[in-house]
C-alpha cells in the first residue's frame, strides 16, 4: 500500500533529526564536550524510524548501545537526550547513564544497553508483560548482528517461540562486530536460520529504504497484534563510523567497502526519491533542515546550562540486586 504524503514527510523528518542529532554528538564529543563512549547511528537511519512509525507509547521497545536513533523514532526528548550525554542533571538517568543508557519509562522506550545481547531478555519480558495486560500492545528489541553469537539471543528466541510472545526482533545487520565481520564470526551465515529453528516467523530486508523496512515492520506488527506470535525482521544496514567514537581505535573495515555503502546513505536515497515525486520541494528541505537544526541547537544549549549532579547524590537512584 502507497504512503501517504504525511507519512513520507514525517518518516523523513524523523530520519533527518536522527542524522543530525548524531552529526552533532559527533562534532561535540571530538570537542571534547562529551563524558563516556558514544556509538554512532549514522548510516542506519531508516531502520529505527521505519519500525517505530508503527509503535504507540504503550508498545514498549529495548535498545542497545548504539541507540540515539532509537530514542528519537519512539519519541524520547532530544534536550534530555543530550543532558544526559553531556552528564548532566537534567538528563534522563540525570547524568549517571550516559549515552548507552538512556531511558524513557513514559513512552515505553525501556532503555539502551551497554552489554551485548543485554536487551534481549528485557524485551521478553516487556512481551510477557503486553500478553499478560491483553491491550493489543507489543515489544520490540533492536540488536545487531554480533548480538546473534550470544546465549541470551537464543534464549529469547526460545522463550518467544515457546510462549507465543507478541515480540519482535529487530537485527540490525551492519556486517561487523567492532572490526570482526559477521560473515567470518557467524557460523549460520544467514541469520535468519537461527529464528527458523525455532518456528518463528522471519523476513530479512534492505535496511537502508526506510518505505521497505516501513512495509516489512508494519505486516509484523500487525501480525503481533492478533497475538500470531514472535517475528524476527533482518534489515541489511552499515554504520558509517567506527565501533565507537575515538582518535585511538582504529577502523580495520575496507575503506573501499566503507565508501560503497556510504553512497547508499538511507536519507540521501529517501530525499532524492521525494524530491523526484514532487512530494517536497528544495524549499521544503531546507525548511525541515532548518527546524531540526534549530531543536538540535536548544538541546545543546540546554545540555551545556544545565548542572551537574552534585557528589553527594551520587549514590541516588543506584540499586543492587
Amino acid at each position: 500500500m502507497a504512503l501517504n504524503k504525511q507519512t513520507l514527510i514525517d518518516l523523513y523528518t524523523t530520519m533527518l533529526t536522527i542524522r543530525r542529532f548524531e552529526e552533532r554528538a559527533y562534532k561535540e564529543f571530538f570537542a571534547g564536550n562529551l563524558v563516556g563512549f558514544v556509538h554512532s547511528y549514522i548510516g542506519q537511519e531508516a531502520i529505527a524510524t521505519g519500525v517505530c512509525a508503527h509503535l504507540t507509547k504503550e508498545d514498549r521497545i529495548v535498545s542497545n548501545h548504539r541507540g540515539h536513533g532509537h530514542c528519537i523514532a519512539k519519541g524520547a526528548d532530544m534536550k534530555r537526550m543530550m543532558a544526559e550525554i553531556y552528564g548532566k542533571k537534567t538528563g534522563y538517568c540525570k547524568g549517571k547513564g550516559g549515552s548507552m543508557h538512556i531511558a524513557d519509562f513514559s513512552i515505553g522506550m525501556l532503555g539502551a544497553d551497554g552489554i551485548v545481547g543485554a536487551g534481549l531478555p528485557i524485551a521478553s519480558g516487556a512481551a510477557i508483560a503486553a500478553q499478560l495486560e491483553k491491550k493489543g500492545n507489543v515489544a520490540v528489541v533492536f540488536f545487531g548482528d554480533g548480538a546473534c553469537n550470544e546465549g541470551e539471543f537464543h534464549e529469547a528466541l526460545n522463550l518467544a517461540g515457546i510462549y507465543k510472545l507478541p515480540l519482535l526482533f529487530v537485527c540490525e545487520n551492519n556486517h561487523y562486530g567492532v572490526n570482526t565481520a559477521a560473515s567470518y564470526a557467524m557460523s549460520a551465515k544467514d541469520i535468519t536460520r537461527i529464528p527458523e529453528a525455532y518456528h518463528i516467523k522471519n523476513r530479512s530486508v534492505y535496511g537502508n529504504d526506510v518505505e521497505i523496512v516501513h512495509q516489512a515492520a508494519g505486516e509484523a506488527v500487525a501480525l503481533l497484534r492478533k497475538g500470531e506470535g514472535p517475528y524476527f525482521l533482518e534489515c541489511m544496514t552499515y554504520r558509517w563510523h567506527k565501533h565507537f567514537l575515538s582518535m585511538a581505535l582504529e577502523d580495520l573495515r575496507p575503506t573501499e567497502e566503507v565508501e560503497a555503502w556510504k553512497k547508499k546513505c538511507p536519507v540521501a536515497a529517501f530525499e532524492a526519491k521525494l524530491l523526484q515525486q514532487g512530494i517536497l520541494s528544495r524549499s521544503d528541505l531546507e525548511s525541515i533542515n532548518k527546524k531540526v537544526l534549530a531543536k538540535i541547537d536548544e538541546a545543546v544549549a540546554f545540555a551545556v546550562e544545565s548542572p551537574y549532579p552534585a557528589p553527594e547524590d551520587a549514590l541516588n537512584d543506584v540499586y543492587s540486586a
